[in-house]
Protein backbone atom coordinates (compact mmCIF):
# COMPACT_ATOMS: atom_id res chain seq x y z
CA UNK A 1 0.00 0.00 0.00
CA UNK A 2 1.37 3.32 -1.07
CA UNK A 3 1.33 6.22 0.86
CA UNK A 4 -1.72 7.94 -0.44
CA UNK A 5 -3.31 4.43 -0.38
CA UNK A 6 -2.64 4.56 3.46
CA UNK A 7 -3.61 7.92 3.77
CA UNK A 8 -6.90 7.83 2.16
CA UNK A 9 -7.71 4.50 4.95
CA UNK A 10 -6.71 6.57 7.79
CA UNK A 11 -8.65 9.47 6.83
CA UNK A 12 -11.70 6.91 6.15
CA UNK A 13 -11.59 5.31 9.28
CA UNK A 14 -11.89 8.66 11.39
CA UNK A 15 -14.32 9.80 9.23
CA UNK A 16 -16.57 6.87 9.76
CA UNK A 17 -15.47 6.69 13.35
CA UNK A 18 -16.51 10.32 13.71
CA UNK A 19 -19.99 9.53 11.80
CA UNK A 20 -20.71 7.35 14.31
CA UNK A 21 -19.72 9.65 17.17
CA UNK A 22 -21.78 12.08 16.40
CA UNK A 23 -24.87 10.14 15.42
CA UNK A 24 -24.17 8.49 19.15
CA UNK A 25 -24.09 11.72 20.92
CA UNK A 26 -26.77 12.98 18.93
CA UNK A 27 -28.96 10.61 19.88
CA UNK A 28 -28.05 10.63 24.10
CA UNK A 29 -28.70 14.51 24.06
CA UNK A 30 -31.99 14.24 21.97
CA UNK A 31 -33.86 11.73 24.86
CA UNK A 32 -33.35 8.51 22.65
CA UNK A 33 -31.77 6.84 25.39
CA UNK A 34 -32.49 6.82 28.88
CA UNK A 35 -30.00 7.57 32.06
CA UNK A 36 -28.47 4.55 33.26
CA UNK A 37 -29.14 2.63 29.58
CA UNK A 38 -26.99 0.69 28.34
CA UNK A 39 -25.68 0.82 24.99
CA UNK A 40 -25.07 -2.27 23.39
CA UNK A 41 -22.44 -2.17 20.30
CA UNK A 42 -24.10 -4.86 18.41
CA UNK A 43 -27.54 -3.03 17.82
CA UNK A 44 -25.88 0.12 17.56
CA UNK A 45 -23.79 -1.34 14.80
CA UNK A 46 -26.54 -2.70 13.32
CA UNK A 47 -29.02 0.10 13.36
CA UNK A 48 -26.08 2.49 11.84
CA UNK A 49 -24.57 -0.06 9.21
CA UNK A 50 -21.39 -0.30 10.29
CA UNK A 51 -19.02 -2.80 12.22
CA UNK A 52 -18.39 -3.00 16.36
CA UNK A 53 -14.95 -1.51 15.80
CA UNK A 54 -15.97 2.03 15.22
CA UNK A 55 -19.10 2.04 17.90
CA UNK A 56 -16.52 1.21 20.78
CA UNK A 57 -14.44 3.75 19.84
CA UNK A 58 -16.93 6.05 19.49
CA UNK A 59 -18.20 4.80 22.57
CA UNK A 60 -14.44 5.40 24.58
CA UNK A 61 -15.22 9.18 23.06
CA UNK A 62 -18.28 9.53 24.53
CA UNK A 63 -16.45 8.38 28.12
CA UNK A 64 -14.18 11.04 27.84
CA UNK A 65 -16.74 13.72 27.29
CA UNK A 66 -18.75 12.45 30.46
CA UNK A 67 -22.01 11.22 28.21
CA UNK A 68 -20.73 7.55 28.96
CA UNK A 69 -19.81 4.86 31.52
CA UNK A 70 -17.73 2.36 30.19
CA UNK A 71 -17.56 -0.48 32.97
CA UNK A 72 -15.58 -3.25 32.63
CA UNK A 73 -16.81 -6.65 31.52
CA UNK A 74 -20.35 -5.67 31.48
CA UNK A 75 -20.89 -2.83 28.79
CA UNK A 76 -21.42 1.21 28.29
CA UNK A 77 -24.10 3.02 30.26
CA UNK A 78 -25.58 6.33 29.40
CA UNK A 79 -24.43 8.81 32.00
CA UNK A 80 -26.26 12.01 30.14
CA UNK A 81 -26.27 15.77 31.44
CA UNK A 82 -27.02 16.82 34.98
CA UNK A 83 -28.38 20.12 36.31
CA UNK A 84 -25.39 20.94 37.87
CA UNK A 85 -23.99 20.54 34.27
CA UNK A 86 -26.46 22.72 32.54
CA UNK A 87 -25.75 25.44 35.12
CA UNK A 88 -22.25 25.07 34.20
CA UNK A 89 -22.87 24.56 29.97
CA UNK A 90 -25.03 28.08 30.70
CA UNK A 91 -22.25 30.33 32.60
CA UNK A 92 -19.48 29.09 30.20
CA UNK A 93 -21.65 29.39 26.99
CA UNK A 94 -22.06 33.41 28.41
CA UNK A 95 -18.37 34.10 28.58
CA UNK A 96 -18.42 32.04 24.93
CA UNK A 97 -21.87 33.74 23.64
CA UNK A 98 -20.43 36.90 24.79
CA UNK A 99 -16.68 36.73 22.87
CA UNK A 100 -18.80 35.65 19.78
CA UNK A 101 -20.55 38.63 19.22
CA UNK A 102 -17.71 40.88 20.16
CA UNK A 103 -15.83 39.13 17.34
CA UNK A 104 -18.49 39.23 14.98
CA UNK A 105 -18.83 42.78 15.19
CA UNK A 106 -15.37 42.92 13.67
CA UNK A 107 -15.55 39.67 11.05
CA UNK A 108 -19.31 39.41 10.24
CA UNK A 109 -20.23 39.12 6.67
CA UNK A 110 -22.99 41.12 4.80
CA UNK A 111 -24.51 37.95 3.73
CA UNK A 112 -24.22 36.55 7.62
CA UNK A 113 -25.61 39.50 8.73
CA UNK A 114 -29.08 39.36 6.31
CA UNK A 115 -29.01 35.91 8.00
CA UNK A 116 -29.06 37.14 10.94
CA UNK A 117 -31.96 39.67 10.43
CA UNK A 118 -34.24 37.41 8.62
CA UNK A 119 -33.87 34.80 11.39
CA UNK A 120 -35.27 37.50 13.72
CA UNK A 121 -37.94 38.63 11.30
CA UNK A 122 -38.87 34.87 10.38
CA UNK A 123 -38.78 34.12 14.24
CA UNK A 124 -41.36 36.95 15.25
CA UNK A 125 -43.97 35.76 12.68
CA UNK A 126 -43.86 32.00 13.84
CA UNK A 127 -43.69 33.08 17.12
CA UNK A 128 -47.04 35.04 17.10
CA UNK A 129 -48.16 32.19 14.92
CA UNK A 130 -47.55 29.78 17.81
CA UNK A 131 -45.15 27.64 15.57
CA UNK A 132 -42.84 26.45 18.32
CA UNK A 133 -40.97 23.97 16.00
CA UNK A 134 -39.77 26.39 13.57
CA UNK A 135 -39.00 28.74 16.73
CA UNK A 136 -36.91 25.82 17.76
CA UNK A 137 -35.18 25.85 14.08
CA UNK A 138 -34.45 29.44 13.93
CA UNK A 139 -33.10 29.86 17.17
CA UNK A 140 -30.58 26.69 16.14
CA UNK A 141 -30.08 29.07 13.02
CA UNK A 142 -28.99 32.34 14.34
CA UNK A 143 -26.63 30.68 17.38
CA UNK A 144 -25.20 28.93 14.28
CA UNK A 145 -24.50 31.89 11.91
CA UNK A 146 -23.42 34.12 14.88
CA UNK A 147 -21.26 31.38 15.56
CA UNK A 148 -20.07 30.76 12.40
CA UNK A 149 -20.21 35.06 11.64
CA UNK A 150 -16.95 35.13 14.24
CA UNK A 151 -14.26 33.63 12.27
CA UNK A 152 -13.15 31.44 14.71
CA UNK A 153 -12.61 27.90 14.08
CA UNK A 154 -11.77 27.09 18.17
CA UNK A 155 -14.74 29.35 19.40
CA UNK A 156 -17.09 27.88 16.65
CA UNK A 157 -16.80 24.59 17.25
CA UNK A 158 -17.22 24.96 20.92
CA UNK A 159 -20.40 26.70 20.69
CA UNK A 160 -21.79 24.48 18.56
CA UNK A 161 -20.72 21.39 20.99
CA UNK A 162 -22.46 23.68 23.93
CA UNK A 163 -25.93 24.53 21.77
CA UNK A 164 -26.31 20.89 21.25
CA UNK A 165 -25.44 19.46 24.74
CA UNK A 166 -28.89 21.49 25.81
CA UNK A 167 -30.99 20.66 22.77
CA UNK A 168 -33.90 19.32 25.02
CA UNK A 169 -34.03 22.14 27.17
CA UNK A 170 -34.22 24.74 24.46
CA UNK A 171 -36.90 23.38 22.85
CA UNK A 172 -38.74 23.05 26.02
CA UNK A 173 -38.23 26.53 26.72
CA UNK A 174 -39.08 27.53 23.26
CA UNK A 175 -42.50 25.90 23.41
CA UNK A 176 -43.28 27.71 26.50
CA UNK A 177 -43.16 31.88 27.68
CA UNK A 178 -39.40 32.30 26.31
CA UNK A 179 -39.61 32.53 22.40
CA UNK A 180 -40.65 36.21 22.43
CA UNK A 181 -38.04 36.86 24.79
CA UNK A 182 -35.55 34.78 23.31
CA UNK A 183 -35.81 36.55 19.94
CA UNK A 184 -35.71 40.14 21.45
CA UNK A 185 -33.06 39.88 22.87
CA UNK A 186 -31.55 38.12 19.46
CA UNK A 187 -32.69 41.03 17.86
CA UNK A 188 -30.78 43.40 19.93
CA UNK A 189 -27.43 40.89 19.68
CA UNK A 190 -28.39 41.67 16.28
CA UNK A 191 -28.44 45.09 15.88
CA UNK A 192 -25.38 45.61 17.95
CA UNK A 193 -23.34 43.97 15.85
CA UNK A 194 -24.76 45.47 12.86
CA UNK A 195 -23.67 49.07 14.61
CA UNK A 196 -20.38 47.26 14.86
CA UNK A 197 -20.71 48.33 19.06
CA UNK A 198 -18.08 45.38 21.10
CA UNK A 199 -18.96 46.26 24.24
CA UNK A 200 -22.64 46.12 23.56
CA UNK A 201 -23.00 43.01 21.42
CA UNK A 202 -20.83 41.09 24.52
CA UNK A 203 -23.07 42.25 27.11
CA UNK A 204 -26.33 41.39 25.52
CA UNK A 205 -24.80 38.39 24.08
CA UNK A 206 -23.89 37.22 28.05
CA UNK A 207 -27.03 38.41 29.80
CA UNK A 208 -29.04 36.21 26.70
CA UNK A 209 -27.80 33.17 28.32
CA UNK A 210 -28.39 34.51 32.09
CA UNK A 211 -31.75 35.35 31.04
CA UNK A 212 -32.34 31.66 29.02
CA UNK A 213 -30.84 29.91 32.06
CA UNK A 214 -32.85 31.90 34.98
CA UNK A 215 -36.19 30.88 32.82
CA UNK A 216 -35.19 27.47 33.05
CA UNK A 217 -34.74 27.93 36.71
CA UNK A 218 -38.09 30.12 37.37
CA UNK A 219 -40.03 27.08 35.37
CA UNK A 220 -38.98 23.91 36.81
CA UNK A 221 -37.09 22.84 33.94
CA UNK A 222 -34.09 21.63 35.37
CA UNK A 223 -36.39 18.82 37.23
CA UNK A 224 -35.61 16.36 33.72
CA UNK A 225 -31.98 16.41 34.85
CA UNK A 226 -32.32 15.05 38.33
Amino acid sequence: MDKKDLKQEVTDKYSLRGRVFHRIRDDILNGKYADHEELKEVAIGEELGVSRTPVREALRQLELEGLVQIIPNKGAYVVGISASDVRDIYMIRSRLEGLCARWACENITSEQLEELEEIVYLADFHENKGHHDQLAELDNRFHTTLYESCNSKMLEHLLKDYHQYVWLIRQKTLSGNRGKDSNNEHRAIMEAIRDRDPDRAEEIANRHMYSAYDNMVKNGLLDMFN
